[in-house]
Order: structure tokens, then sequence, then C-alpha cells
């Protein structure tokens, strides 16, 4: 019998002498230790109504970014199905992997928990260790130790729970023991590895060790199965088999491996499919971050020809963002709600690229020259134009309109407004 086996079969010795003793004893819930609580009945409904075992295997994964601890379970299937999230009371550090001992950093990673590692005796209401270092943090030279997922919801390095709640985590990992289960399972990631999430942190320096934890997060979104994890070359690999009895090392080169062509196929489509949604998503927020600094040119150089003095400029930055859209325009001769009502708000218009009706005559101050003697209907088209044609001096574009005109058109000739 292996030291594992060993192990195991004490836990489950140990765990069943408790609950006859306290049976015959016939104590009550209440009185029990907080190790040896049975789950809820709420709890043991949701397993029964969901197609589970209570004592049927447990996975574990942890989402930094969005505070949460998932607990799933294997149904009668086979598979493993989400049964209860929980909100992470408190971790420490930042996004990223531990990487030595007193950084105070909640690891990363793959972790595997068997029954020496619950601890019901734990300052901080009930605890299991997490086993880090792993080999894989271990060859890359990482130390650390103690690093607990626990209650009390104070944490230096850990992941830290409600008393409640890990009262019922621990329950449902004590059953799953009992069940046969021999170590479960714990994949703790930054955030959940969707597009949106790796678009956003997509220049962080983490980047290609999130990558890698993004495979294994991958086989399991696609089997609902427990990744087979091991470690070479200073990496993880998932599902792999090697050929000719070879063994993963985790500080040698990793040898020829296959991993079953079914999830291959599966994680390799996947993969695909999260890679262009995430070059969508990066490409359509270069082109937002392009947009807004084309504004903010125009903004300047416009507020640098219409004034030049800081009054000016303060004007100019109280202006509104760059418009995603050209409005709606009101029809010639119906001045629309939102016309500018100044010449130098109506220069800000015209360079944000939105179409400006031109102004009336009248609305603008010009005089009308009077129509000439005989200008009247059936009388030559030269007599009609004449007749609504501008004074000489507005038509020299002399007027403001005409000043801030000729500001748009050296703006024009040096910035690209395309």
């Amino acid at each position: 019998m292996s030291l594992s086996q060993g192990i195991l079969s004490k836990w489950r010795g140990l765990v069943a002498a408790a609950a006859i003793g306290l049976a015959v004893a016939g104590c009550q819930v209440s009185d029990l230790p907080k190790h040896l609580k049975p789950l809820s009945p709420a709890m043991q409904a949701k397993i029964q109504r969901l197609n589970m075992s209570p004592t049927s295997p447990i996975l574990v994964r942890i989402f930094k970014e969005e505070n949460e601890l998932e607990v799933w379970k294997e149904n009668r299937h086979g598979k493993f199905a989400l049964l209860e999230t929980y909100e992470i009371c408190a971790w420490s550090g930042d996004l990223g992997p531990k990487k030595k001992e007193g950084d105070r950093q909640s690891p990363e990673g793959f972790y595997t928990i068997y029954p020496h590692q619950m601890n019901p005796n734990s300052s901080y209401h009930l605890a299991f260790n997490l086993g880090y270092p792993n080999s894989y943090d271990a060859s890359l030279g990482r130390t650390g130790s103690f690093l607990m997922v626990h209650g009390d919801c104070s944490s230096r390095g850990c992941y830290a729970m409600e008393d409640e709640q890990i009262e019922e985590i621990y329950a449902l990992g004590r059953e799953a023991f009992r069940g046969g289960q021999r170590a479960f399972q714990v994949q703790a990631y930054p955030f959940r590895m969707t597009p949106e999430n790796l678009a956003k942190h997509h220049d962080d320096e983490n980047m290609p060790f999130w990558s890698m934890l993004k495979e294994g997060y991958d086989h399991f979104e696609v089997t609902h199965r427990e990744p087979q994890v091991a470690v070479c070359g200073h990496k993880y690999v998932f599902n792999a088999e090697a050929p000719n009895g070879q063994s993963f090392r985790a500080s040698s080169a990793c040898p020829e491996y296959k991993v079953p062509q079914d999830i291959w196929i599966a994680v390799a489509s996947k993969q695909r499919e999260d890679q262009e949604r995430t070059q969508q998503i990066l490409a359509a927020q270069e082109r937002k971050e392009q947009r807004q600094e084309d504004w903010e040119a125009r903004r300047s150089a416009i507020a640098g020809l219409i004034g030049g003095g800081k009054d000016k400029t303060d004007g100019a930055a109280g202006m509104s963002p760059a418009p995603s859209e050209a409005p709606t325009v009101a029809p010639a001769g119906v001045p629309a709600a939102d016309e500018p009502t100044d010449d130098a708000a109506r220069m800000m218009q015209i360079a944000s690229g939105v179409p400006v009706p031109a102004p009336s005559p009248i609305a603008s101050g010009a005089r009308v020259a009077p129509a000439p003697v005989g200008a009247e209907d059936g009388g030559d088209a030269a007599a009609k134009s004449t007749a609504l044609a501008l004074a000489p001096e507005e038509q020299e574009g002399s007027g403001a309109i005409g000043r801030i005109g000729q500001a748009f058109g050296r703006v024009n000739s040096v910035l690209p407004w395309n």
C-alpha cells in the first residue's frame, strides 16, 4: 500500500468513526466539531437536483480579479458541473504568480490537495494547504510555504473566505475523500480566461505565463473533466501521454507526447476562436484611441488659430468629446436646434467634421442689395440672381464667418483630416 493510499484509508476511518460515535451519542449538529459538520439540507438538495452524489469528486477554480471561488462536482455521467460559486473575502498581492517567500502574493497555477493537507485545527477557522510550491514553481526556484485557502477573512498570501463558506467547502472536500477521491485539483487563475480579459491585459508582463494557464483552462472548459497536469521543460502540459513509459520531469525537456485527438481538436478550435475575438477587440480599441488622438490634435490646432491665449485654449478644452457619428442636419433654410450661436462655436463644429448648413444672409446680419428695377417674374436670370446677392463687402469674406473660414483653411492645410 502506498503512502497516499494509507493516508486516505486512515482519513476515511477517522471520519467514519467520528460520525458513528456522534450518532450514538445523539449529538446535535451545533455540537459537532466544525470540521465534521454535515452539508446543509439546502446543499444536499442541490447536489441531488444536479444529479450528483454527496461523495462524488470535486474540483476548485479560483479567479482573483473576479474574487470568486468555484466548486465543481462530478455528476453521475462522469462530467463536472458547477455546484457553487463563493465570493472570496480577501487575497493578497496583485495579478500574477507568487515568486518568493514574503512577497505576500497569492499563488496562481495548478495544485493538488491530498487529505493530509486538510487542517481542522487551523488558526483561521478551517483550512487546506495548496501545496505551494508545486513542481512547476520549484523548477523555477520559487519559494514560499503554508499558502492556504482558509477562513477568518484575512490574507497574507492566502485565499481567505468567510468562516461559513470555508466550512461548506471543507465539508465538500471531506465528503469527496470519503467517497474515494484520492486528491482534488485547485486551478488558480488571475481572471476568467475570456477574450475580453485577455485583451484587457494583453500587454502585461505575465501574459506568457497566463497563456500557459489558459491552455489548462481550455482543456477543462471543452471536456468538463479534470485535466491531467504534468510539468516538463519548466512548463505545464495537459492530458499529455508520453510514449514508451517515458516520464515528465519539471526541469528536463519534455519528451515527445500526444494529446487525445478529440481533446486536441476541441481545444485548438476554442483557442482559435478566442484568439480571433481577442484580436477584434484590440483592433477596435486601437481605432477608438486613434480617433481620440485625432480629435485632440484638431482641438489644439483650432484653439491656437482662433486665439492662442490661455482663455481661448481653455475654451477649446471644454469642447465635447470626438463624435462617433455625424448628427442629422436640418434642411437648408431651417435652423437646427443645436446650430452654433457664435462664430467660434461654429468653427468648432466645422472642425469636428460635422456638415454645417450655410448661414442665412439675413440671420448673419448681411445686407441684401436691392433688386434692380424691372427684376420681376419673367425677367432675365441675371436680374434675379442679382436680387439675392450679398453686399460686396460680405462677398469678399471680410465678415467674422469669412475670417474663420480662412483660419479653417489654414488648419486644413496642415492637419491630416481624413
